[in-house]
């Protein structure tokens, strides 16, 4: 017999005063009962009840099987309706990975007004450009740009990844502001170190793209580096929008070739599949849809 079974027929036997009550509420005869309870003193090689015609009443052993048999079904059903709790109330630890520069820049304020209104989710938040391993590494929700391999994983689209050129004022009054994309290759650039496409700027314009050798007087594996340097005016950069939006609106970048955009990336928000996710991972996807969903598609 279900041990945790017998336990509960027991627990009710004593509450409700009789083998025939339980067996009632559990919809079995008051043999089945019995059985239960016996099978209850064998394994516990005792008596947990002693009963008469008339009345029963609890052995030691049964009175203190009695307590810790109430004890133990409570926490199961504490730990059986924890499941239900995750699905429907967003709690509990979060783990979130993101690329730098939209971790920066997009996400963490994201991630603060969300914490706002789901204070009971603890935000665990890592910045790599890497593609990472949800499963492996034990993230919930993964921020991906770019294009992205077939999975097993859910994914939700968000707005494009958009780059734009831009330099400091202080750099334009010395060089000049070029016009078309072709007078990059007389202007100093900053970029990634990528053997080649940091070398290649790709433009979208009027007539289809263009490819535009650049000269790198710096490269760097990181944007905040190259936007650092752009600021100092050493050059032209070409980097993602989120990246460079608040120096732009203050004036200390300003934006060049404003017909011709560099190709944009798609970005989505990834997480595991699950027919009933947890309610902190629907409830945080859902907020970033939101917040940074891709317009243009109405997805």
């Amino acid at each position: 017999m279900d041990r945790l079974e017998s336990m509960a027929i027991f627990v009710r036997v004593v509450e409700r005063g009789s083998f025939s009550a339980a067996a009632e509420e559990f919809r079995l005869t008051g043999t089945m009962v019995g059985h239960h309870v016996r099978a209850l003193e064998a394994r516990l090689g005792g008596r947990l009840l002693n009963r008469t015609t008339r009345r029963q009443s609890l052995t030691e052993l049964g009175a203190e099987y009695y307590e810790r048999c109430r004890r133990i079904l409570t926490d199961v059903r504490d730990a059986e309706s924890l499941g239900v709790e995750l699905r429907d109330e967003a709690r509990g630890r979060l783990r979130v990975v993101a690329p730098v520069s939209f971790g920066v820049h997009a996400l963490a304020p994201a991630c603060i007004d969300y914490r706002e209104a789901h204070p009971a989710v603890d935000i665990d938040f890592v910045l790599s450009d890497r593609a990472v391993d949800l499963v492996d590494e034990g993230f919930d929700v993964a921020v991906r740009v770019g294009e992205l391999p077939d999975s097993s994983l859910v994914a939700r689209r968000l707005r494009p990844y958009r780059s734009i050129v831009c330099a400091a004022p202080a750099y334009l009054e010395r060089h000049g502001t070029p016009s078309v994309p072709a007078d990059l290759t007389a202007h100093r650039c900053l970029g990634f170190a990528h053997p080649v496409a940091g070398r290649r700027w790709r433009l979208a314009g009027p007539d289809g793209e263009v490819v535009v050798p650049v000269s790198l007087v710096l490269t760097a594996n990181n944007g905040e580096a190259l936007k650092m340097a752009a600021l100092a005016g050493l050059g032209i950069v070409m980097q993602p929008e989120v990246l460079l939006a608040d120096d732009l609106h203050a004036g200390r970048l300003v934006r060049i070739l404003p017909d011709y955009a560099p190709a944009s990336r798609s970005m989505h928000l990834l997480f595991a599949a699950d027919r009933r996710p947890p309610a902190k991972i629907r409830t945080f996807v859902d907020f970033l849809v939101e917040r940074f969903g891709d317009v243009t598609s109405g997805k």
